[in-house]
């Protein structure tokens, strides 16, 4: 420790999470899927990001080692971003209407889970205000 005193730590003082980064195959696929399809806002400047409140999420055109198939249906058993919603049900007729599959939690919470354009799992997480 830098502070010279073993044992006292000092508490860091996190806000939220700022983004998160998921890997793509295309950026304007996925930029579309994230906008047309989820109606999160386009928040790219000099790179691809998406907004969901206060936090982004960074669409990165990488190589991704994970496959694409064989991951769980349900994406709670899968690497996931998670997003809070104020109401679960727009979302979830937007995801039909684009013919997205989603399930809802296992846990009994209102939840639900897609998968983008790349396989990418994300949670929708209904907290009513």
């Amino acid at each position: 420790m830098s502070s010279g005193e073993e044992g006292v730590q000092e508490e860091v003082g996190y806000l939220s999470l700022q983004h998160a980064g998921v890997l793509v195959d295309d950026v304007e696929r996925s930029l579309k899927f994230y906008t047309q399809v989820l109606g999160m806002k386009d928040e790219s400047h000099m790179r691809a990001f998406v907004g969901c409140g206060d936090s982004q999420i960074h669409l990165m055109q990488l190589p991704s080692l994970d496959p694409k198939v064989g991951r769980p249906e349900h994406g709670g058993r899968d690497r996931h971003v998670a997003v809070t919603v104020g109401d679960l049900t727009p979302l979830l007729k937007r995801l039909e209407k684009h013919g997205v599959a989603y399930t809802m939690s296992k846990s009994g919470r209102r939840a639900a889970f897609c998968r983008d354009v790349d396989s990418n799992a994300i949670e929708f997480v209904e907290e009513k205000s």
